[in-house]
């Protein structure tokens, strides 16, 4: 089962969804019945100029995200935009994590 979420469903999320910031991650929910716990990442070039670092901030997203569903830390569901901060730049998925699973508590709390 991929974890990916279609660039077709963006939209949805965002037009449909409401944010979370965290100091690393900017988190977009949207829930639905037809969701699958998907998520879909973006970093901008003004955050991480160099490619490099923007694939190495995507790549963590979508393994923390992907650890996330596999520990069932993600509520069923949900589909998720997660927009990656300067502030990310040098951390592990570890951290990515841990921020991912609050900005997820607090989405669903409030």
């Amino acid at each position: 089962m991929s974890t990916r979420l279609p660039g077709a469903k963006y939209g949805r999320v965002f037009d449909r969804g409401r944010s979370v910031k965290g100091r690393l991650l900017v988190a977009w929910s949207h829930s639905a019945a037809d969701a699958d716990r998907e998520a879909g990442v973006v970093v901008s070039k003004k955050s991480f100029r160099h490619a490099v670092d923007r694939n190495r901030a995507k790549r963590l997203m979508r393994e923390a995200f992907r650890l996330l569903v596999r520990g069932g830390a993600v509520p069923a569901g949900t589909e998720w935009v997660f927009i990656g901060r300067a502030a990310m730049r040098g951390r592990t998925c570890a951290d990515v994590m841990d921020e991912m699973r609050g900005l997820m508590r607090k989405a669903c709390d409030g």
